[in-house]
């Protein structure tokens, strides 16, 4: 039974939403359980209350995504011998999930400390960027793009704000479990492919950190190499569909138990053989005599 018109404008739909990422991750050796959860569309009352609410405009592109979509979530996992893993995660929250970091709960006491306390008047500029570092206090409005899996938080940062103006400019910046900023894109549209092109791998965001990422996490990624390394988003040079060589389903399978090597039996001895030994025993029962 052919498609319809309207299922195949919805797959060219996803297709762009998604930059073609899932068409990627399904030619991968070992992926398997490659998920995209379709969301609506958000109402402009939402992003306008949004907006009135935190004081802050949302920029363009952004906005522009969540009238496409609000939020995104696309998942996907390994194949290892029999067991499923969920390796790749990529997260946008939904306008109701993008939430202030740095208030403190109305049901805190006056005197309990935030998160604002760990600001500090050291260092306030990015080590490799030179820019000025977000500060959890009112010079900043912070908002949560993506949780990370608890690796950290992907944020949309509003800085040098002021209580009676609206504030428009903003970038993307990553804090890490440490609560140490690392600077990332000037823009949504640039983290989104940025997100899109590293697969969602473990801790990707980590590449950007001066430490970078688990072992683990490198393990992976040396497994499924993030799409940022090639110029040709689907081709490698060769013309070849881009993916690693390594299959996981062989290279994880284990090693076979070598079985145990036989024991010779022993050769008989002939007649003389026996007598001769025999004759050697007594010689060196004769020796042990004589050194005693």
């Amino acid at each position: 039974m052919e498609e319809s018109k309207d299922e195949k404008a919805h797959k060219v739909f996803i297709e762009r939403l998604t930059l073609g990422v899932t068409r990627v991750l399904e030619s991968l050796p070992g992926v398997i359980d490659v998920r995209f959860a379709e969301r609506e569309p958000a109402e402009k009352r939402c992003l306008l209350s949004w907006e009135q609410k935190n004081a802050c405009a949302l920029p363009e592109d952004l906005r522009d995504f969540y009238l496409t979509t609000d939020g995104f979530t696309l998942t996907w996992s390994s194949k290892l011998e029999n067991e499923c893993v969920s390796v790749g995660c990529m997260v946008i929250n939904s306008v109701v999930k993008l939430r202030r970091l740095g208030q403190s709960s109305v049901f805190s006491l006056p005197s309990t400390p935030t998160i604002a306390d760990l600001d500090s008047d050291g260092e306030t500029e990015d080590a490799e960027t030179g820019r000025e570092q977000p500060h959890f206090d009112s010079r900043s409005r912070i908002f949560e793009l993506d949780p990370c899996a608890g690796n950290g938080k992907v944020c949309l940062v509003y800085k040098n704000c002021t209580e009676d103006e609206v504030t428009q400019q903003c970038d993307v910046w990553f804090l890490d479990r440490s609560l140490y900023w690392h600077y990332l894109t000037p823009s949504f549209t640039a983290y989104y492919r940025l997100m899109i092109t590293h697969l969602g791998l473990p801790e990707w965001q980590y590449n950007f950190t001066p430490y970078g990422p688990s072992p683990q996490a490198k393990q992976w990624a040396a497994l499924y190499q993030p799409l940022t390394f090639h110029s040709e988003p689907h081709l490698d040079s060769a013309g070849e569909p881009l993916l690693n060589k390594l299959d996981p389903a062989k290279a994880f399978r284990g090693r076979a138990k070598q079985p145990p090597p036989k024991k010779k039996p022993p050769a008989q001895a002939s007649s003389t053989g026996s007598g001769g030994t025999s004759r050697g025993h007594g010689v060196s029962g004769r020796l042990s005599v004589l050194k005693r």
